[in-house]
């Protein structure tokens, strides 16, 4: 597992990447600042990965606190929370199909008040 920390202004989540070959993409392009987008308790921001094979089951059913990448734009999305989507489950349900690759760790909602068009910085931890 690929340990990273993800911060926001008002947020510090630890979290994990698989051993996947986007995975290691993602950790050899850290540190990497960007963005935020929000769509319900969804964030996600471009995170370009050139010469990666997209290998991976590709879904649109996730879990709080799932960490995946959109292959179609080049982005990577954190889930946390209901997504416009959602069921009464409540579980994040994304638009268009990503490539679950990792999950963060402890209470993850905090990331409510993180704030849409604000920054967000990935590191290694």
């Amino acid at each position: 597992m690929l340990n990273i920390s993800i911060r926001t202004r008002n947020a510090d989540i630890q979290a994990e990447l698989d051993d996947s070959d986007i995975s290691n993409a993602i950790w050899f392009a850290l540190p990497f600042r960007n963005t935020i987008n929000m769509l319900g308790d969804e964030i996600y921001f471009e995170f370009p990965l050139n010469d990666v094979e997209m290998k991976g089951e590709q879904v649109t059913v996730l879990d709080v606190g799932d960490i995946a990448y959109w292959p179609k734009v080049g982005a990577l999305c954190l889930f946390f929370g209901p997504t416009p989507l959602s069921g009464e489950d409540g579980r994040p349900v994304s638009r268009y199909p990503v490539i679950k690759i990792g999950k963060m760790k402890g209470d993850c909602s905090v990331l409510e008040e993180a704030g849409d068009r604000q920054r967000i910085f990935i590191e290694r931890s």
